[in-house]
């Protein structure tokens, strides 16, 4: 769709959260500008004044007004722009708090243990373990579902996404096959990488991981 509105996305190209911004965007056929920052650098004068509080990406500044998180992201746009675009949440109020419970999730316990397996020398095992242990109980909520938003991708989709993209990393450095643990749910990514929008949003998962090696890298570790 045709926006009027200034929107301009602060980002990282291998940044998972930063992902879901632009999934979300596409998602809605929204033009925007991207500010990259290099989170091997200090941060940018921008990012301090436009997210003073954690000094992270992704930021949507919408207007000249800044949106932080993620997830809070996803529900701004989604919530913005409702007119002639696919919901990306729910309507119903019991399947809308559902969707932001699993997103919760990947957040407290799914992200965390996948940071272990590629940035933290040592802690692969057990990360591998609690990892698998995540992505099985999300593999369980998609049921026989073709996407965790039902017959078509919406807002929990956006908020695994990135993940699955980068699973290609995780496997690499943890040296494991997420598939033979998983293969519903790596049936569903292969799926949503048919989306025009989503294979246009991402980076192939191959240059994911060389972004992880060349961070690893810069950051000596």
């Amino acid at each position: 769709m045709e926006n009027s509105d200034d929107l301009v996305l602060l980002d990282s190209p291998g940044s998972p959260f930063g992902m879901r911004a632009r999934l979300a965007l596409a998602a809605k056929g929204l033009k925007f500008r991207t500010v990259l920052e290099d989170l091997t650098q200090s941060k940018s004068s921008l990012l301090l004044k436009v997210n003073p509080v954690h000094k992270k990406i992704p930021v949507l500044v919408h207007n000249g007004k800044p949106i932080c998180e993620s997830l809070i992201i996803v529900e701004y746009i989604d919530e913005a722009w409702k007119d002639g675009c696919h919901p990306l949440l729910p309507s119903d109020p019991y399947q809308r708090a559902n969707a932001k419970f699993w997103a919760h999730f990947i957040d407290k316990e799914v992200s965390p243990a996948s940071d272990k397996l590629w940035e933290i020398e040592g802690e692969q095992q057990a990360a591998k373990t609690e990892f698998i242990e995540g992505i099985k109980m999300l593999e369980g909520e998609l049921k026989s579902k073709p996407y965790f938003g039902g017959e078509s991708l919406g807002f929990l989709d956006i908020a695994f996404l990135p993940c699955y993209y980068w699973f290609h990393t995780f496997e690499n450095f943890g040296k494991f096959s997420i598939e033979a643990e998983c293969p519903k749910l790596v049936a569903w990514g292969k799926r949503c990488m048919e989306e025009e929008f989503v294979n246009t949003s991402l980076l192939h998962p191959h240059k994911i991981y060389d972004l992880a090696v060349e961070y690893k890298n810069k950051m000596g570790i």
